[in-house]
């Protein structure tokens, strides 16, 4: 579920910043990627009161790679707003993290969903309805058989692989996909999640 946060991010006329996943506090890496959301260019964030400098960027989201270390209170400012967050290390995941669906190699905080935008959590017949989401099923499916058949390039054994049932997400697609041993690991998934996070949803 997309925050309102993140909604007014998009909408809002006036000026906006928001640190994304509040609740994913428990991280175990021990440099942690940090997403803010504005509706201004710039962006600083602070760790514990210390600068770990400024970025910008035009489509609202910023990244900073945050080191972790103890409790971690961090500080985004964008011109005159700011927001505050806490991350924690600790040395195991979080298993309320994880995400419940089998064969999935993601957790919940790591796919991001950007407003107006796909993304893997979104159901692959509402892609379907997307010129552009269209041309990418097509790359995607080149993929997919190139995974399961190989160099011999036999295409007859991937007939079926492309029927989708209307409900079925595209992340649960791959889990499906990881069960007849068709495997997209977790960097994969985060290039794709990417390539989603570039095609706009249509309006209703």
């Amino acid at each position: 579920m997309r925050s309102i946060l993140s909604d007014m991010a998009w909408l809002s006329e006036e000026p906006f910043v928001h640190i994304c996943g509040k609740r994913y506090i428990d991280r175990a890496e021990d440099v942690s990627k940090v997403t803010v959301y504005s509706n201004l260019t710039e962006v600083e964030l602070f760790a514990n009161g210390k600068s770990l400098g400024k970025k910008t960027a035009e489509d609202h989201f910023f990244y900073f790679d945050v080191p972790l270390a103890g409790e971690t209170a961090l500080t985004a400012k964008a011109g005159v707003c700011t927001d505050e967050s806490l991350i924690r290390k600790v040395s195991r995941p979080n298993p309320d993290y994880v995400l419940r669906q089998p064969g999935a190699v993601l957790n919940w905080c790591d796919v991001t969903a950007k407003e107006g935008y796909f993304c893997l959590n979104d159901r692959f017949w509402d892609l379907t309805k997307a010129p552009r989401g269209v041309l990418w099923l097509g790359k995607l499916l080149v993929q997919v058989v190139k995974k399961l058949c190989g160099p011999k390039k036999n295409t007859s054994s991937a007939s079926g692989l492309f029927v989708f049932h209307k409900d079925i997400t595209i992340l649960q697609y791959f889990a499906l996909l990881d069960q007849i041993k068709v495997h997209f690991d977790k960097e994969e998934l985060l290039r794709i999640n990417d390539q989603l996070n570039k095609i706009k949803k249509p309006r209703h």
